[in-house]
């Protein structure tokens, strides 16, 4: 049963039309503007009727604030001095309606159910439309590869709740991606998503700009401003390279999640917020607690879902439908008309390791397709150092072996302390068990104990 708020100064006019209501709606009242937004906060309100004229605050002050606070929410204004003027300015500062006293009582409620259906259909276009962009954002996760199907999967398992999700996955493999999706697919998806990246911000300035400052907390803060958190309040706040915060700002974050509140710099009094959050990191995180830069029990609260992303040299087969991707989103870009990629181009890319993963190959395609002479993509487009691959470089003479990558050097190290023990050292570490074998072969650690 939808609810409406009828607010007018004199009690026999709002008692009167809580009566006529009643019935087929919920009824609920107010004296003033001040009780009738107190009563929006703590109560689901469908329709506000309001009177005009009243002391204090009036009906368009009142439908004001309305329309700032809560945008959609239909208001008919009611007035026993009904002009042009009045009405004219109430439609365009938003009113649904404008009605004159006495009241007709038939003419009211065909003007509410009226007003109630257009905003349920509106209601029911806003969440379509939120559906076709959570599974937009969705399908911007190329790829058919076993581990893209089962990270969309996750993402859609995971979307729909609550629950804090870490992202873990190299540099370029499309993490913000994932925090989109997931932000796009949940019941948040019309709030703010709110985008930190980490590592670009100094640890005096991170804090700020997380948890918001008050005026004169520190020489510059000329004003009162919001942090990430207050901005992203109902939707989701997503922190990427979250392993570069330093220790001290990992404190504040960690009460920040267990008491859902912030403290400004420069304040003593707690904000409450609510938020979704979705934190990413191209280290693996477990061995970062393990190092001690990073603390054990804000990895606990972080790492409530994982979401691994693999590098691209693990999903090779997903080139060519990235590839064909960038292609056709660059063509309108560029002003081009490629039709596609040639055979032995394709090969040569799929023969690159691709070091700077998704994001080095959209550059690379883009690249491409600016240079083409022809319709085609053709292996005379595909850069020099791409063709030559990083792998085929001869090592200069004497030039000592390359180090192992970090990664590898971290499963080596866990395959030790866990005497060889493959599910253990998934544990340790932090990623899947099939991802652990999947790295053993990559980085050729099959003997590894």
């Amino acid at each position: 049963m939808s609810t409406v708020l009828i607010v007018d100064d004199d009690k026999a006019t709002r008692e009167g039309l809580a009566l006529a209501l009643r019935g087929e709606y919920t009824a609920l009242t107010a004296a003033d503007a001040e009780t009738a937004l107190r009563a929006l906060t703590t109560h689901e309100v469908d329709l506000v009727l309001t009177d005009l004229r009243m002391p204090g605050r009036d009906g368009l002050s009142l439908l004001r604030d309305i329309i700032a606070s809560h945008p959609g929410l239909p208001v008919i204004l009611l007035s026993a001095y009904g002009s042009v003027e009045s009405a004219v300015e109430a439609m365009r500062d938003g009113a649904y309606d404008f009605l004159t006293k006495p009241i007709n009582l038939d003419h009211l409620e065909l003007v509410v159910r009226r007003a109630l259906r257009q905003k349920n259909l509106e209601r029911q276009n806003a969440r379509l439309r939120t559906q076709l962009e959570g599974r937009s954002a969705l399908d911007r996760l190329i790829g058919s590869s076993e581990a893209m199907l089962a990270v969309r999967e996750r993402i859609e398992q995971v979307a729909p709740t609550p629950a804090t999700v870490l992202v873990q996955g190299p540099s370029g493999t499309g993490k913000e991606l994932v925090a989109r999706a997931l932000h796009a697919l949940s019941p948040r998806a019309g709030k703010p998503f709110v985008a930190v990246h980490c590592a670009a911000l100094a640890p005096s300035l991170l804090e700020s700009e997380l948890f918001g400052h008050v005026k004169g907390a520190y020489t510059g803060a000329d004003e009162d401003r919001k942090g990430r958190f207050e901005i992203a309040d109902g939707g989701t706040l997503f922190l990427d390279e979250i392993s570069e915060i330093d220790l001290a700002t990992q404190v504040k974050l960690l009460r920040v999640l267990e008491t859902r509140t912030v403290e400004p710099v420069g304040s003593a009094r707690p904000v409450p917020v609510d938020i979704r959050l979705v934190a990413a990191t191209n280290r693996n995180l477990r061995a970062w607690v393990d190092a001690g830069k990073f603390r054990e029990d804000l990895f606990f609260r972080l790492n409530v879902v994982d979401i691994n992303l693999p590098p691209l040299r693990e999903r090779q087969g997903d080139l060519p439908l990235l590839c064909d991707a960038f292609v056709r989103e660059y063509n309108p870009q560029l002003g081009r008309s490629i039709l596609g990629i040639e055979p032995d181009a394709m090969a040569a890319l799929a023969a690159y390791p691709w070091p700077g993963n998704v994001r080095e190959l959209r550059n690379v395609v883009e690249r491409m397709m600016v240079l083409a002479k022809g319709d085609r993509l053709t292996l005379a487009d595909v850069p020099e150092e791409v063709r030559l691959g990083a792998a085929a470089q001869p090592a200069p003479v004497g030039a000592p072996p390359p180090a192992e990558p970090e990664e590898a050097a971290l499963i080596r190290r866990a395959l030790a302390e866990t005497n060889g023990n493959r599910t253990a050292a998934s544990k340790r570490l932090g990623i899947p068990l099939r991802t652990l074998y999947r790295r053993i072969k990559a980085y050729g650690l099959e003997d590894a104990k």
